[in-house]
């Protein structure tokens, strides 16, 4: 028995001493694999400390500064590319409007209008260049009336006084625009809110004289407007709210409005407007139609570009509700007049649905920027009754507009100022939103929740607004012109009104021939005029020869 415990405890001895043996190899293991991991770290360290010494505050803040620049520069690109696109197409709006103010007046001075609208371009231009601009958005110095800085180009841009090198612009969070590219863009508002002019005065006044008067309109009425309102003047901080005119409703289309009010009324009618109205029918209506296509197109260059920016997604927003809210209203205030117009006629009057789209664009453009759809439907319905009852009060008082201008771009004009501050985005009357777009008027620049009672006093920056783009534009602008007539310079003589300014001053002296379709190709003998020309009276018709087509639309 003894024996068989000796056994035992032999066998258990050895066991155990195998289980150590294996316990000390993988602890030799364990010691061998940390010592080769300890010289592994020994070996990574100082690459550990190269890193931690790359990284250091200001490097890191150098690397954040110029993906910052980066980010600054592509929306200063995207910025330049939507603003001379937007531009272009505002620019664009030239050939609307020479297409509508030639179709709408009388074949025999076709030329001269055409003429007319492109020395307005060319004109407005130059003043635009010389004073405009730096009148307008020029540094005012604290005078909050004008401005006194940029004459024909000067520092527009940073020069080098030792290398010449020029920098054009500089970036910050928000934006990188250089001047050269406000400059375009707002030159387009100027020369278009100066075309306006030229259609209420068209067919009886001298074309040099027109001249000057685009110039005086060019560098100095419109942009001392601007310099009150988009350019920080003292209309843009009035009643402690400021005005609100998105893309031009006032400061433009009033503008141009009440210019060529003035202008029409010292004028005077064209011989016989009012004795025998159908001889100024319009004799082109393609032309109109065409016209006002292209002016409705180039609108959405003059409000969606008045965001004056597409560097980020608020901003792409902003520009597709103003695009929205143009569309919704041009097409209400056209189809509007045109029902209305049936309903006074019992006849289609498609001059008079041109006219009504247009009235419809001119009262959105104010406030496409702070007023949701419906209120832009709102805007164009109501904008439509207010340029239908002043064509008849210009009819009534028997003042010549013979495009309509005072009616479109001044009564409708005054209409979209007002609409732009009754239908604000901002709760009730209450709230207000005005420049801010989506968001409410903030309290301060550091309490960004909505400041209360700015209702009446938004209304009453709206009123300001009209009432001194009336006076100033409107007196500027009869002052000018009466002593233009005074020195015998403005209208042209009983003669040539009479003939036609194309055929007295024009080479050729006809824009197109009436008779060019007789003896058509192939001697058919057809006699077809050209298209978009009508017909000369057959023998023994009625003498207007619109009657023998059976159209007696109202003037456009």
């Amino acid at each position: 028995m003894k024996t068989f415990y000796a056994l035992l405890l032999v066998a258990a001895r050895a066991s155990l001493e195998e289980e150590v043996a294996s316990l000390r190899a993988e602890m030799k293991a364990q010691k061998e694999l940390i010592e080769t991991q300890q010289a592994m770290i020994k070996e990574l360290q100082p690459l550990g400390r190269q890193l931690q010494t790359w990284v250091t505050q200001a490097q890191l803040t150098a690397a954040v500064t110029a993906l910052q620049n980066t980010d600054y520069n592509l929306g200063g690109a995207l910025d330049s590319a939507w603003l001379c696109l937007c531009g272009a197409l505002v620019m664009f709006m030239h050939a609307g409007f020479g297409m509508l103010e030639t179709g709408s007046c009388r074949a025999k001075n076709a030329s001269n209008v055409l003429m007319k609208n492109l020395v307005n371009v060319c004109v407005g231009t130059l003043g635009w260049w010389l004073f405009g601009w730096a009148f307008a958005y020029g540094a005012q110095n604290g005078n909050g009336f004008i401005g006194t800085t940029g004459f024909a180009g000067f520092d527009f841009y940073t020069q080098d006084q030792t290398t010449g090198v020029i920098t054009p612009s500089s970036c910050t969070a928000d934006g990188c625009q250089s001047v050269m590219l406000m400059w375009f863009f707002q030159w387009a508002f100027c020369t278009a809110g100066a075309t306006i002019v030229s259609g209420a005065v068209a067919e009886r006044v001298k074309s040099p004289t027109y001249a000057i008067f685009a110039f005086f309109m060019a560098s100095f009425i419109y942009p001392v407007i601007v310099a009150w309102t988009w350019g920080g003047g003292w209309i843009a901080t009035v009643l402690d709210v400021g005005y609100m005119d998105f893309a031009g409703s006032g400061v433009v289309h009033l503008t141009g409005g009440v210019a060529g009010l003035a202008g029409t009324v010292v004028l005077g009618p064209r011989a016989g407007r009012f004795t025998n109205p159908e001889e100024f029918e319009c004799h082109n209506l393609p032309l109109v139609v065409l016209g006002t296509f292209a002016l409705w197109f180039g609108w959405y260059g003059f409000n969606p570009g008045s965001t004056l920016a597409m560097h980020d997604g608020a901003t792409g927003a902003m520009a597709a509700q103003v695009a929205m809210n143009t569309t919704l209203a041009a097409a209400t205030g056209g189809i509007t007049v045109f029902i209305l117009r049936f309903a006074i006629q019992k006849k289609y009057d498609v001059g008079g649905l041109c006219n009504g789209i247009l009235a419809g664009l001119v009262s959105i453009t104010a406030g496409c920027g702070n007023m949701e759809c419906g209120s832009a439907f709102a805007t164009g319905l109501i904008g439509a009754f207010v340029y239908q009852g002043g064509s008849m009060l210009l009819q009534k008082l028997k003042i010549d507009d013979p495009v309509d201008a005072a009616p479109v771009h001044g009564f409708c004009g005054i209409w979209g100022v007002l609409a732009c501050g009754l239908f604000d985005w901002g709760k009730g009357f209450d709230y207000y939103h005005g420049w801010s777009g989506f968001g409410c008027m903030p309290v301060s620049t550091t309490d960004s929740s909505c400041k209360p009672g700015l209702g009446g006093s938004a209304i009453g920056a709206q009123f300001i607004l009209i009432i001194m783009v009336i006076i100033w534009s409107g007196s500027l602008s009869a002052i000018t012109f009466l002593l233009l007539k005074l020195t015998g310079t403005l209208r042209i003589s009983e003669e040539v009104e009479a003939v036609g300014m194309d055929s007295h001053h024009h080479s050729p002296p006809k824009a197109y021939s009436l008779n060019a379709g007789a003896g058509a190709a192939g001697g058919t003998g057809s006699g077809s005029a050209p298209l978009g020309v009508l017909p000369s009276a057959p023998a023994g018709s009625a003498s207007n020869p619109k009657d023998a087509w059976g159209a007696k639309a109202d003037p456009v």
